[in-house]
This record gives structure tokens, sequence and C-alpha cells, in this order.
């Protein structure tokens, strides 16, 4: 636990600046973020990034990231994101055969998910970020953290019902429901201090929705780790596990955050 609480205070100081900063350094920040999230996605099946078609992959999602303030870097040049993506699959078919299979369809496939899966998320932090402000990007990690420490701490006090033992056997249903109820007072709460824009019934709503699908994205997370047998998605973050094991989270709540607004 103190190994847990000294790395959040140092990654807190880090990145909490850049956030409220914003603008470029913000940017640069989640395209960092989101790469090293992809490493460690491409990890757990043994795909390095550091190969022909990790790096396709990376380059793919550095498009996928690209903000809608600045599409024009590849619009200018008469192409959409959806037709590099198009290029990007029929490059990526092609090393199939280039490699005679050794590099498969499953491998494209996991691939090309991997993108979508660590991109969308990043994407809408950014465009959160940029388009509806900082406060909605705190309002989105308070809730995450509430959500979080509501299920640990109410699951281990009062837990008996297991949640989804084959996936994440130490989460339970009172945790669960635990996390959400945290995470709507911490968003009541949050409305004394940041404009949201919204009246506290429907700040309620959107809240529990966004603290249930936080949890979805924890244990999504964990089924793929399960699935490919491995403890943690890296070792970037002591006492934390990797980018993903501490972003997971965020990769459900931001997308569906912005759905939302």
């Amino acid at each position: 636990m103190k190994q847990r609480i000294i790395t959040a205070v140092v990654a807190a100081a880090i990145f909490l600046p850049i956030i409220i900063f914003g603008e470029l350094p913000f940017v640069l920040l989640m395209y960092l973020i989101a790469s090293i999230s992809l490493y460690e996605a491409l990890k757990m099946r043994g795909q390095w990034i550091f190969t022909i078609p990790g790096l396709l992959s990376l380059a793919l999602l550095w498009v996928f990231l690209i903000p809608r303030e600045a599409i024009e870097i590849i619009t200018d040049f008469g192409y959409s994101k959806i037709e590099l993506a198009f290029l990007a699959v029929l490059l990526f078919l092609t090393y199939t055969v280039a490699t005679k299979n050794r590099f498969n369809f499953d491998d494209v496939a996991y691939s090309i998910l991997c993108v979508l899966y660590v991109g969308i998320g990043y994407y809408y932090f950014m465009e959160i970020r940029l388009e509806y402000g900082v406060q909605f990007v705190f309002y989105a990690l308070f809730i995450i953290w509430a959500t979080d420490s509501g299920a640990y701490f109410i699951g281990k006090a009062m837990g008996k019902k297991k949640l989804w033992p084959e996936i994440s056997p130490n989460k339970t249903i009172e945790g669960f429901v635990g996390g959400i109820v945290c995470a709507v007072i911490v968003g009541v709460i949050m409305t004394f201090f940041a404009d949201l824009d919204m009246s506290i019934p429907k700040l309620m709503i959107v809240t529990a929705i966004l603290s249930v699908f936080g949890q979805v994205g924890d244990l999504v997370e964990s089924a793929l780790k399960r699935h490919y047998k491995v403890k943690d998605s890296g070792q970037m973050l002591p006492g934390h596990g990797g980018m993903l094991d501490r972003f997971d989270s965020l990769l459900f709540v931001l997308p569906l955050l912005h759905f939302l607004l």
C-alpha cells in the first residue's frame, strides 16, 4: 500500500499540472501514455512493438489519436482517418503473406483491436479536455478514484458475494455497489467546486452510469490478463503495474462521458 501511495503522489505531481495546462504538452502526454499502453497490450500476446507489425500498430494509433482540431494534418493531403486505417489493414494482411503466416490473421485482428481499445479512450481523453474543459477531466478522474476506493474498502469490510470470480476473484457485489454509491457522493460534492453544467438528478444518473462502466473497464482488462496469463500489464508504475492497469477504467469512462455530454 505504501508503494502504491508513493507512486500515485509522484504520478499526480507530474501529470496533473500538464492536464491543467492543456494544449500541446497535454496532447504529447496522451500520445506517450497511449503508446506505452499499446506496447503493454501487444506484449500480453507476445507481440512486440519494435517489429514491423508493432510499428504499424503504433503508426495507426498515432493517426487515430489526432485531435479533431488538428485533423488538417492528414486531410490537407486528401485522406481521412478511415482511409488510412483501411491502408493499415491491407499492409497487415500483406505482412501475413510475407511471413508465411508466422504473423497470422489472428495476430492482425489482435493488433487492430488493441489500437482501438487503447486509442478510443485516450482520444476522448483529449477531446474532453480540449473541447469541454479541465473540470470534466477531473470529474472523470475523481469518479474513477471514488469508485475504486469505495469498491475496495466496502468490499473488504462487507463483501460476501463474489461479483465475477472467473475474471476477478477478489471483487464482490457489495464492493461493486459501494463503488457506485461513493462515486455518486463525490460527483455531487464536485458540483460545489466546478461548473459541470448538469442538474443534480442528471449528474447522479450520469455518475452512476460512468461508475458502472468504469468497473466494467477494469473487469475487461482483468479478463485480458487472465486469458494471456499475466499478472500485470507492465511494471512502469510500482505498486500499480502498468499504464493499462492504471487507466483501464478511463478507457471506458471517457468515451462514454463524451457521448453523454
